[in-house]
């Protein structure tokens, strides 16, 4: 069971109000099929649009991150923006599950990597900063805290900057941040306290973004910026900015294309389901000739 933390208001004198959400395995990890649902109070719901950004409506620079990739795995998992109540799944192409490759010296993800709740990059608006239109995604997060997530956990993290990936044409936006229960997490509040405090990382997180994909063939990622880490203020009103888009779209004032918008919370939003829905309902009988992938085990030495 995760424990989502909310202030109910900074001059309550309550302070933090616990909410239950449980994520639901369904099927075998590492199989086209697998997928992790999401429930809360015996209901589904969707981890892009039921989960809140905010922990905390009056501190912007604390938000619920879902996390997808535990740091030093390999498994590419996503939010399914296209599927019914968005459960994580293995990303595909050309019908084999994706796996990022080690390039020396990074083993997989160097970080927690995941998404932050109703955030939205606009397909249909250009930045007018990076020059180009959003991936149709959720915003990207690597969180940088000591702890090893695990896909389907729900972290509070503390805003720390942004880098602003240009992959094929779109703006692909990297927001640092750090899980508010670490230990380190009172001393970094800004990107060049992880600079001080972490030395290499930024650098390093710009690197791993720049050549992950080189030993597919593809040519090497771009950053808007000259590759600058821009700081937690300008990361916040980033943030703020997919946040204000994702309304938009679950409002109906944005077309959805090829975005399942059902959920179960958003009073706004036409997409409402009526009645609570069960995952039992929604997930697909699973496959008998479904096979475990495994990643390539190659280390690639990128000059």
């Amino acid at each position: 069971m995760l424990r989502l933390l909310t202030r109910r208001s900074l001059n309550s004198g309550l302070g933090y109000r616990a909410l239950s959400v449980k994520a639901i395995d369904i099927g075998t990890r590492h199989t086209p099929s697998h997928r992790t649902f999401f429930e809360q109070d015996g209901k589904a719901i969707s981890p892009f649009h039921d989960i809140p950004l905010y922990v905390d409506q009056q501190d912007p620079a604390v938000v619920n991150m879902v996390v997808e990739v535990p740091r030093w795995s390999n498994a590419k998992i996503e939010i399914a923006t296209g599927e019914k109540y968005n459960p994580l799944k293995q990303d595909v192409k050309k019908g084999k599950l994706r796996f990022v490759h080690n390039c020396f010296p990074y083993n997989g993800y160097i970080w927690n990597y995941g998404a932050l709740p109703q955030t939205w990059e606009d397909p249909t608006e250009t930045n007018s900063d990076t020059q180009c239109k959003g991936d149709n995604d959720p915003i990207d997060v690597c969180e940088i805290g000591s702890e090893i997530g695990y896909s389907g956990q729900v972290k509070q993290v503390k805003l720390l900057g942004v880098l602003a990936l240009v992959d094929e044409g779109e703006t692909d936006w990297k927001v640092l941040a750090i899980d508010i229960k670490d230990p380190m997490a009172k001393q970094l509040n800004d990107v060049q306290d992880v600079e001080k405090h972490f030395p290499g990382l930024v650098k390093a997180t710009r690197h791993w973004f720049r050549i992950y994909k080189v030993p597919d063939d593809k040519p090497e990622n771009k950053f808007a910026f000259d590759g600058e880490c821009k700081n937690k203020a300008y990361a916040t009103s980033i943030v703020q900015e997919t946040h204000d888009a994702w309304k938009r779209l679950i409002e109906g004032e944005k077309p959805m294309g090829k975005l399942a918008l059902e959920n179960a919370s958003v009073e706004s939003s036409p997409y409402k389901s009526a009645e609570p829905v069960q995952v039992s309902s929604i997930h697909k009988p699973m496959p008998k000739d479904d096979q475990v992938a495994k990643a390539d085990p190659t280390w690639h030495y990128i000059p």
